[in-house]
């Protein structure tokens, strides 16, 4: 497989959908949690969402319970959760595993692309990094993905172009989804 549309996806009701259906648009590929000291990210996410979505951008959401048990809910339950709380409208995609041996054939192929190289410096940063080695230990070379809220920002071609991690100030993720919306 070349690009992200050569996948296809389950809907939060569990339809598959086509990551074709997104040709042409500029995407930013979020595995979320409603319990992690990450979910406020939804907000500006969201803002991102309502200021670029005519301009050609999506948000596609995939809610994943693998880090500290942090989205223990239903599909319905963390549906529910983001509009309410944050009044999300980007699509939402059922819930999945991005590590191991049942991960996501999407998310394989986004780590493929651009695997981790780091959440950056600091006490907080490096305080992250251990926990998440401990969180990862389970799923030995096939932990593609290691917090909620890793970011992968994909061109209108469908080629992965970058990965934020979670500890990236999200200025600095919208300024790079701007940069590739002005991209023809």
């Amino acid at each position: 497989m070349s690009t992200v549309y050569d996948f296809t996806v389950k809907d939060r009701k569990g339809n598959e959908v086509c990551l074709g259906a997104y040709a042409g648009k500029v995407l930013l590929i979020v595995n979320t949690a409603t319990g992690c000291g990450f979910t406020p990210h939804y907000e500006p996410l969201e803002a991102m969402y309502k200021d670029l979505k005519e301009k050609g951008f999506e948000i596609l959401d995939f809610p994943c319970n693998q880090f500290a048990n942090q989205a223990p809910g239903s599909d319905d339950e963390i549906h529910d959760f983001c509009t309410l709380k944050f009044g999300t409208e980007f699509p939402q995609f059922k819930k999945i595993d991005v590590n191991g041996e049942d991960a996501d054939p999407l998310y394989a192929f986004l780590a493929a692309q651009k695997p981790f190289e780091g959440f950056g410096k600091g006490l907080k940063n490096a305080a992250l990094n251990k926990f998440a080695d401990m969180n990862n230990k389970q799923f030995g070379d096939k932990a593609y993905i290691k917090w909620n809220f890793t970011k992968f920002l994909v061109s209108r071609k469908g080629e992965v172009v970058a990965r934020f991690e979670p500890t990236v100030d999200m200025k600095d993720v919208r300024a790079a989804v701007e940069a590739e919306l002005d991209k023809q």
